[in-house]
């Protein structure tokens, strides 16, 4: 396993990089008590595929500051509008560390990369 040099961002961020790079590993690391929601878990991934809302009414339940982390977020790009309203309805009462394998992907599909909302960090 290889040591990563990258400090986690105190904002909310968007890591991407290749499959395969440490992402999922990195985050568990440095955000072991964050809220996670894993799209390559089938079941998570229908549940929130069937109503993004679900992740609005499940964060607002949470104490604001709480970190967030979607993992794989390309494979839900309808996610990123829940988080972009989460962010602006909440002046940033939530953190969210988003993950995610294929920009080319999210950008083919339109889906809101959170402009000025984020820093974008790659592995």
């Amino acid at each position: 396993m290889y040591t990563r040099s990258l400090k986690p961002p105190f904002q909310t961020f968007l890591l991407l990089g290749p499959r395969g790079t440490g992402k999922s590993f990195w985050l568990q690391e440095q955000f072991p008590k964050a809220k996670r929601y894993d799209l390559l878990r089938q079941q998570e991934h229908l549940r929130l595929l069937k109503d993004p809302g679900i992740l609005r009414r499940e964060v607002e339940a949470l104490p604001r500051g709480t970190w967030v982390v979607i993992d794989e977020v390309q494979k839900l790009p309808a996610l990123l509008d829940e988080v972009h309203s989460l962010i602006a309805d909440t002046r940033g009462g939530y953190l969210f560390a988003l993950t995610g394998s294929s920009a080319r992907k999210l950008k083919r599909s339109g889906a809101n990369l959170l402009p000025a909302r984020t820093v974008n960090r790659s592995f």
